[in-house]
């Protein structure tokens, strides 16, 4: 099933792929048809349905500019070396400290490596990068702001009910630090969460746990 949300000058559409439910996002703009794909996790073949279902969304020529991966794990790169082989002009995105684990992993060569506050014109939206360290050393989560609206296509690093996964406690340490200085310190409660399984939040509905999730340590 294709979710679907809409601001002034995009869609985003998003499906579930594998048996993990890895979200797969596609932003399209409908001015340009520029569109960007957010973590190529599985099924290569609905990866492609998603990527021309978009063409409805613009008026102009869909054109995929980028595919950006929010970090290395396995379960989010499994359909990179064939959708980008699909796509060859699209640009393969990634968090620095990310791109040589997926190249090694995936064979696919990371053509710009971003770290956090790199920005992405993609010729009718721009996308920031916010490092959130933790997860992994380079997870990046996506900040889309469009016609008032502030979307964040956070990756494993947060979910409804706390931070994404870590192995110590160190890592712990660093995503929440980066989660509340890079994050809820900065964007309105207001703020959509999209992330890399499950359903949607807010920032708004996730901030009073805050100080909950420091104490419990996951």
């Amino acid at each position: 099933m294709t979710k679907t949300i809409e601001t002034e000058h995009v869609v985003i559409r998003s499906i579930a792929v594998s048996d993990m439910a890895n979200n797969v996002y596609l932003i399209t703009a409908k001015e340009s048809g520029a569109q960007v794909l957010i973590d190529a996790a599985d099924d290569a073949d609905a990866i492609t349905a998603l990527i021309a279902s978009g063409g409805d969304d613009t008026s102009a020529e869909p054109i995929l500019e980028a595919i950006i991966t929010t970090h290395q794990h396995w379960d989010h790169i499994r359909a990179l070396p064939a959708t980008s082989a699909a796509f060859p002009d699209a640009m393969t995105i990634a968090g620095s400290a990310d791109a040589e684990a997926i190249t090694s992993a995936e064979g696919v060569e990371i053509a710009r490596s971003v770290d956090h506050l790199d920005v992405g014109d993609f010729g009718g939206f721009v996308l920031q990068a916010i490092g959130l360290r933790g997860h992994t050393p380079g997870s990046i989560a996506l900040l889309l702001r469009d016609g008032g609206e502030t979307i964040l296509f956070s990756g494993d690093s947060l979910f409804p009910g706390g931070p994404g996964k870590t192995w110590k406690p160190e890592d712990f340490t660093s995503l929440m630090d980066d989660l509340e200085e890079r994050v809820f310190d900065q964007l309105p409660n207001e703020t959509r969460v999209l992330p890399g399984h499950g359903d949607a939040t807010t920032l708004g509905a996730e901030r009073p746990k805050l100080s909950e999730w420091r104490e419990r340590g996951w």
